[in-house]
């Protein structure tokens, strides 16, 4: 069956969109994201500000559009570390991939800060936005590895009745939105472990720990040792560098 003709006019709108996202990463990434407006990309590509305009409404579309395809970006290389892996257990294809996720954080920094230390704007909270579909592919990735991991063998869980009441409202509300393919007390020693990786990285990309730590990798290593223990998964060092 044939590939539809692409029309010349949406090769060249594709090729000024990619054009568009490079340039506003450069700036992002050389000046800062007080850098990324409208009219500063339209300069650096030697356009007007109203002709940006043609594709992108407004700042927070742009915003949206370029944070979108750092998600993506980021989906994808957990995505390959993930499947390099498809024959191995599941305990080292997990590893794998977050080892992969602190890999691209800590090489674009400017990118994490981006998307996951700034404030997000209504429009780009918006079911059906393009920065929010990007990021749900992204959130999925470990969530389908542990939820793999419950259905196989489920993991030692917290007794509800210990939990504070808000929190197991919570908790119900965030297993009712995954169409509880976790229950209640999973989803809580899931969304706890994504709590450690996640804060220990902003922290690293954020040098919030320069004063005690030159070199966080272990320490990285250390949380996954603790995620993998909650788990009940064994543990494995990543491969000797050679």
């Amino acid at each position: 069956m044939s590939q539809p003709v692409t029309s010349r006019r949406d090769r060249v709108r594709q090729a000024t969109l990619a054009e568009i996202h490079a340039t506003a990463r450069r700036l992002l990434v050389t000046r800062g994201p007080g850098a990324v407006t409208i009219n500063a990309v339209a300069r650096e590509m030697g356009m007007s500000g109203p002709s940006l305009y043609h594709y992108y409404a407004s700042h927070d579309e742009l915003v949206g559009a370029v944070a979108a395809g750092f998600f993506r970006e980021l989906t994808e290389t957990m995505e390959r570390a993930r499947d390099e892996q498809a024959e191995a257990a599941l305990s080292d294809r997990l590893l794998a991939t977050c080892r992969a996720l602190r890999s691209w954080v800590t090489t674009h920094p400017a990118e994490f800060s981006w998307v996951f230390a700034s404030t997000i704007s209504e429009p780009n909270r918006t079911p059906g936005s393009a920065r929010l579909e990007a990021a749900q592919r992204f959130e999925h990735i470990l969530l389908e590895l542990i939820v793999e991991l419950w259905q196989r063998r489920p993991f030692p869980v917290p007794d509800l009745d210990d939990l504070p009441r808000s929190l197991r409202d919570q908790l119900a509300a965030y297993s009712a939105s995954i169409d509880e393919r976790l229950p209640v007390e999973a989803a809580h020693v899931f969304l706890s472990c994504w709590i450690k990786l996640y804060g220990l990285l902003c922290m690293e990309v954020l040098h919030q720990l320069d004063f005690a730590f030159t070199d966080l990798e272990p320490v990285f290593e250390q949380c996954l040792r603790e995620m993998s223990a909650a788990l009940g998964l064994e543990y494995a060092a990543p491969a000797p560098v050679t």
